[in-house]
């Protein structure tokens, strides 16, 4: 047992699970777990915390709290602030679930999405002039980076869609299908399949 954890403040049963739970997505997200615990800490406390107030709550290093808020404020999930009277930063997450999605979104774009379409547009234009690379080969790699193409398009689309519309969309879900016409949708042959 570290003495951080010895020291650990008690959470309530549901604000540990959410906590936990929140960590274990940032790993799968691809950030550290503690990122993910102090930013669902901060999302569910009632007022700003220090970095002391979280590396307590959660018995973690202090040194690994710092270094975990400086990331979630640069990524603009977490607001440093002041309180009057007081030299210590303060810290409260973004609250608006739309805005904290949307940075989430951009955040995956930029480490997953950008650097596959980078690497498949060089893998393009390699295989446009190898004779070793078959022709199915060759046709595979564009369609996968049409493909993608296609969701970073949207993807950018969808970053400018007022957050009203975006809301109704969301709640349509399916019932979207209603208003294309008949036969959208239906998949055409060559078009991004397993072939």
């Amino acid at each position: 047992m570290t003495e951080n954890s010895i020291n650990r403040e008690p959470l309530a049963p549901a604000i540990q699970r959410f906590v936990l739970h929140w960590g274990e997505m940032g790993s799968v997200w691809g950030v550290n777990r503690s990122i993910g615990q102090i930013h669902a800490l901060l999302y569910l406390s009632d007022q700003p915390l220090t970095a002391e107030d979280v590396a307590r709550r959660l018995g973690l290093a202090r040194s690994n709290v710092s270094n975990s808020l400086r990331e979630l404020v640069q990524w603009g999930l977490v607001h440093r602030t002041s309180l009057l009277g007081d030299r210590r930063d303060y810290y409260e997450a973004e609250t608006d679930l739309w805005e904290m999605v949307a940075r989430i979104a951009e955040l995956r774009k930029a480490r997953e999405l950008d650097p596959t379409l980078a690497a498949l547009r060089i893998c393009q234009a390699e295989a446009s002039g190898d004779r070793a690379v078959s022709g199915l080969a060759r046709q595979r790699i564009e369609r996968m980076l049409s493909f993608v193409e296609m969701i970073d398009r949207w993807a950018e689309e969808m970053r400018r869609v007022p957050r009203a519309k975006l809301a109704a969309l969301v709640k349509l879900g399916a019932r979207i299908l209603r208003v294309l016409p008949a036969g959208a949708g239906r998949r055409r042959p060559g078009v991004a399949t397993g072939n």
